[in-house]
């Protein structure tokens, strides 16, 4: 009889389910768009997505591990994404666990992408690690000593909102500064344009990113901007956290050396102290798999 783990993912623009078997294969994935109309509407999309999984694991599932947009409130097992005002704290754990009378253990998404990155992935094996998304947003999760740390209340590892330029421009978070402001994909082509970068309306980091390929200065430029604020982000937390590894996914990210070549050198200028000197910086593998393979690995863990 094989162990099965549903996984759920949760976000403001899609909604994920899937069966995970023990090596952290996904053997069972459906997709739903998220309705943003009520929140019962979300949640009758959630159930609908665990009722097929459940009988795709033909009582072969055990447990259940969800990843959220956040923020969470883990004690309450609640979740009220910023991306889907119509879900603030929602009872997603105790709605989960009735549906299937199974254990059910929540994580923000960022969590879960280090989790599932650190069971499957880029980060296999680090016993400390820093798993980054850098796409619409920045978001992130920490695993240290090997095991998940979710913080006071399942909301640490929030590395986009770490201060990187104090008379910065306005977060979403209500805060100024943050690195959110400054690498995140819509605000490196806002900050693009401000500069003459000339694109159509609707262009974003994908097409900013082909104009930096092809020679343009500025869309370079926002790369390089970007990529200088996540490694002072990096090399900050790296020093409060003793990392040993980060491993970067996301829209953004997805650029690849023109991320990751100019943050490697901006984060040797950062990471000045001596055990920060083999701090490691490798992009992801995942993919959009990271979350549901992460969110099995958290429920596995207890």
């Amino acid at each position: 009889m094989t162990d099965l783990t549903l996984a759920l993912d949760i976000g403001g623009t899609k909604i994920a389910a899937a069966l995970v078997d023990p090596s952290g294969a996904l053997v069972h994935r459906a997709t739903l768009p998220t309705p943003r109309t009520d929140a019962e509407a979300v949640w009758s999309v959630c159930a609908q997505l665990i009722a097929s999984a459940v009988a795709a694991g033909r009582g072969e599932v055990s447990r259940v591990g969800i990843g959220s947009a956040g923020p969470i409130d883990l004690p309450a097992g609640t979740v009220s994404p910023i991306n889907l005002t119509v879900w603030q704290r929602f009872p997603i754990v105790s709605r989960v666990a009735t549906l299937t009378g199974l254990p059910v253990r929540l994580g923000g998404d960022g969590l879960c992408m280090a989790m599932g990155e650190r069971w499957c992935g880029a980060g296999r094996d680090a016993r400390f690690l820093l798993g980054m998304v850098v796409s619409t947003g920045v978001g992130g999760g920490l695993v240290l000593d090997g095991a998940p740390y979710d913080g006071r209340t399942g909301n640490a590892g929030h590395v986009g909102h770490v201060v990187v330029d104090p008379g910065g421009a306005l977060c979403s978070c209500g805060g100024h500064g943050c690195v959110e402001t400054v690498a995140a994909g819509p605000r490196m082509v806002q900050w693009a344009r401000s500069q003459g970068w000339t694109a159509p309306p609707d262009a974003d980091a994908k097409e900013l990113a082909s104009a930096a390929v092809a020679g343009d200065a500025v869309a370079r430029q926002a790369y390089e901007r970007g990529a200088r604020a996540v490694a002072a982000m990096i090399a900050s937390v790296g020093a409060v956290c003793d990392l040993d590894l980060v491993v970067i996914g996301g829209g953004v990210a997805r650029a690849g050396a023109l991320l990751f070549d100019p943050l490697r050198a901006a984060l040797a200028d950062y990471a000045g102290l001596s055990f920060l000197r083999d701090l490691r910086v490798l992009p992801a593998q995942l993919g959009g798999d990271a979350g549901l393979v992460g969110a099995a690995a958290l429920a596995i863990a207890g």
